[in-house]
């Protein structure tokens, strides 16, 4: 397995040193050592980099990917959490989806104003109230 020190680490993943040094206190990497006095991580530390930020982008605090990552298969309380948070995801794709589509139609459109398209009007009242 390849070492990568944390400047190494920050440059693939975009992320401060001390970002990662955050993280690690939280749980959510691991640090394999130090070269000197810099962390090292394994290489899969980008994988799990990745993951952290998908999971922010999607909601989730860093208490709940800390848990999340530290999960057994018998954590019933942690898999109800993910299923009601799946149900948001898709809640929030199918908001975007109709949100981009009338989006697409409103760059194109020749009505004026856009916002009395008809198109535009159903792709907006087809979405739950807020």
């Amino acid at each position: 397995m390849a070492l990568l020190d944390i400047a190494e680490v920050a440059e693939r993943s975009g992320l401060a040193p001390s970002a990662l040094r955050y993280y690690e206190r939280r749980g959510l990497i691991a640090s394999e050592g130090r070269n000197g006095l810099r962390r090292t991580f394994g290489s899969e530390v980008l994988v799990r980099l990745s993951l952290v930020a998908c999971a922010r982008a999607s909601g989730f605090t860093l208490a709940e990917i800390a848990r999340f990552v530290t999960a057994t298969p018998d954590d019933t309380e942690l898999r109800v959490h993910l299923a009601a948070k799946a149900e948001q995801l898709d809640a929030e794709i199918d908001r975007l989806t109709r949100m981009r589509a009338s989006l697409r139609h409103a760059a194109v459109c020749t009505r004026s104003p856009l916002v009395e398209c008809p198109e535009f009007k159903q792709a907006i009242s087809d979405a739950p109230a807020a």
